[in-house]
C-alpha cells in the first residue's frame, strides 16, 4: 500500500532538530568497578520533545528481573517506551523488564528507549539506581533481585513450514495467518523522525492480540537496516536491526506470527508511476535494487533463521509491469531481475532474494507477491522462484480500487494459485472509511481457508489511507470495526 501523501510527513519532520547525543560518564570511585552502569543518550529532540535512551549494564550477581529509576530535573515526561514497561511518578521514571529481557547476568547488558516531552531545557538525569542500587559510582552496595511476573501472553506462535497448498505446524496443523500490519519501520527513519510510528510497547503489542489477531506484518526499510549513511546512526544500523527484533519478541510473546517484509529500497526510478524521484529508500519502487536488496536479506535471514515462527515477505509490491512494455517483460523481470527495461538499476529478482536467504540455511516460510503491486497473480505459478526447502508461498494484495478486486477474478486466477501453493492476502484494505469490501475479501479467503491482514494498524485520517484504529489501545475506526468483530468472530 502507498502511504499518505509524503508531504503530511514532511511537514510533520520539518520541526524535528536531531541532537547529536549526549551521553552520561559513568564514574566510578577508587577505580573500582561499579555495581551497574547506566549509559543515558539523548539520540533526537524537538521543539517540545525527545527521543532517549539507556543501556545498563550489570556488573553484580545475576539478576532474575530488574528495574531501572531516575529523577528528571526540567518537568520533562515520558509519553511512550518500549524495550520495557516505562512509567513515571512526579519526577520518578521507572523502566521495569518485559518478560523477554528480564534475565540480566553479570557483565550483561540490555537497551531501552523512550520519548518523552520537554521544555525549553533538558537536563541530563544525574542519578541513576538499578534495583534500589546507585549505578555508576562504587557504592559498596549489591543489587537485589526484584522478581517480576511475566505477563499471562498466550502460547508461543508455531515454527511454520509449507506442506502443499497450507501453512503448517511441527504437529501438521494447518496454520491461517490472520491479522494487521504495522506501518512505520520503512519510513520513519529514512525521514530522520525515529523507528516507530507510534508506540509498540507491550501494550500496544497486546491491543492487536485482543482483535483475536494471530498475524502481525512489519515493513521495513532497507537502508535503515543497513545503517548506510544517509540513515541518522540513531535510527539506522544496530539501533533499527534491534528495534525490530524487539518487536518481533514482542509479537511472538502474544502468540503472534511476525512477517518481516521489505518495503521501501534503494535505485532511482522516474517512469511510470514513479513514487518519488530520489534514489534512495524513501518511496516504493518497482522492483529491489541487487546492489542493497540482497545483502539486507542476507542479514535479515541471518538474524532470525533460528526462528522459524518468524515469515519472510521478500518485497511489498513489485510493479515491474509500469515500466516494461510486455506483460512476460514484467514477470522475466520479477523472476530473475538484472536489466529490466523500463528500470534504471540493476534489479535484484525474486529469484536473487530467495538464494540470500537460502544461502544463510534459513529455512522459514518465504512469501513472494506477484506484479501489478502484488495484485496480479496470473503467472505466478509459471515464474515462481526455485526454493530448495519447499518454503515457498504466494502474497497478493487487494484494495477496492484495484483492478482484481472481484470474485470473478479471485476465482479466474487466485483460486489455481491457491490449489498449490499456500496464498497470503498480505494486505487488503479499502480508501471508503467503511467495511464492505474488506467483508467481501475476508469472505472469500475463508471459504477456501486462506490468510489476511489488514492495513493498517496505525491512527491515520482513514481519508488518507485505510487506518483501522483511532487510538494505539485498539480503539477501531469505522473500517477497522470490520476487522476487529470479523477476526473475534472466527473460531479460535
Amino acid at each position: 500500500m502507498r502511504h499518505p501523501p509524503r508531504s503530511l510527513f514532511l511537514a510533520v519532520a520539518g520541526t524535528v532538530a536531531l541532537g547529536t547525543g549526549v551521553t552520561l560518564p559513568v564514574m566510578t570511585a577508587h577505580g573500582a568497578t561499579p555495581a551497574c552502569t547506566v549509559e543515558y543518550s539523548v539520540t533526537g529532540q524537538w521543539d517540545a520533545g525527545f527521543q532517549g535512551a539507556v543501556r545498563i549494564t550489570n556488573n553484580a550477581a545475576a539478576v532474575s528481573g530488574w528495574t531501572l529509576t531516575f529523577d528528571f530535573a526540567n518537568g520533562q515526561q515520558v509519553t511512550q517506551g518500549w524495550s520495557a514497561k516505562w512509567s513515571q511518578s512526579g519526577t520518578t521514571v521507572s523502566a521495569a523488564n518485559e518478560s523477554w529481557n528480564g534475565s540480566l547476568g553479570t557483565g550483561a547488558s540490555v537497551d531501552a528507549g523512550f520519548i518523552a516531552s520537554k521544555g525549553a531545557t533538558n537536563s541530563v538525569p544525574t542519578k541513576f539506581r538499578l534495583n534500589g542500587t546507585t549505578c555508576n559510582v562504587d557504592d559498596g552496595s549489591t543489587p537485589t533481585p526484584t522478581p517480576t511476573t511475566p505477563p499471562d501472553t498466550g502460547d508461543a506462535p508455531p515454527a511454520l513450514h509449507v506442506s502443499g497448498n497450507k501453512l503448517v505446524d511441527a504437529d501438521g496443523r494447518t496454520r491461517r495467518l490472520l491479522g494487521v500490519n504495522r506501518s512505520g519501520g520503512e519510513f520513519m527513519c529514512v525521514q530522520g523522525r525515529g523507528i516507530w510510528d507510534g508506540p509498540v510497547d507491550d501494550a500496544s503489542v497486546r491491543a492487536i492480540a485482543d482483535w483475536n489477531a494471530n498475524t502481525v506484518r512489519i515493513p521495513l526499510n532497507e537502508e535503515c537496516w543497513l545503517g548506510l549513511s544517509n540513515i541518522d546512526a540513531a535510527y539506522g544500523g544496530t539501533n533499527y536491526v534491534n528495534a525490530v527484533r524487539d518487536l518481533v519478541a514482542r509479537v511472538e510473546a502474544h502468540g503472534m506470527t511476525p512477517v518481516v517484509e521489505l518495503h521501501w529500497t534503494y535505485g532511482q526510478y522516474t517512469g511510470n508511476s514513479a513514487g518519488c524521484s530520489d534514489v534512495h529508500a524513501s518511496c516504493q519502487k518497482p522492483m529491489p535494487d541487487m546492489q542493497y536488496t540482497p545483502s539486507f536479506w542476507t542479514s535479515v535471514a541471518n538474524t532470525f533463521k533460528s526462528d522459524q515462527a518468524v515469515v519472510f515477505d521478500l518485497f511489498n509490491e513489485p510493479y515491474p509491469d509500469r515500466a516494461t512494455s510486455t506483460t512476460t517483460q514484467a514477470w522475466q523481470c520479477w523472476r530473475d531481475g538484472g536489466t529490466c527495461p523500463g528500470i534504471g538499476y540493476e534489479v535484484a529478482g525474486m529469484q536473487d532474494l530467495v538464494d540470500s536467504i537460502r544461502s544463510t540455511g534459513a529455512r522459514n516460510v518465504i512469501l513472494a507477491g506477484g506484479i501489478a503491486y502484488s495484485n496480479d497473480l496470473t503467472q505466478w505459478l509459471t515464474y515462481k522462484p526455485t526454493d530448495p526447502t519447499g518454503n515457498l508461498a504466494a502474497a497478493y494484495h487487494v484494495y477496492n480500487f484495484n483492478s482484481c478486486a472481484s470474485e470473478s477474478c479471485w476465482n479466474s486466477t487466485l483460486a489455481p494459485v491457491a490449489a498449490q501453493v499456500p496464498l497470503v492476502a498480505g494486505e487488503i484494505g479499502e480508501n471508503t472509511c467503511s467495511h464492505a469490501f474488506v467483508d467481501q475479501v475476508m469472505k472469500w479467503f475463508d471459504d477456501r481457508e486462506l490468510s489476511y491482514l489488514g492495513w493498517t494498524w496505525n491512527t491515520w485520517d482513514c481519508s488518507s489511507g485505510p487506518s483501522l484504529i483511532s487510538s494505539y489501545d485498539g480503539t477501531p475506526t469505522v473500517y477497522g470495526t470490520g476487522l476487529r468483530d470479523h477476526l473475534r468472530a472466527l473460531d479460535g
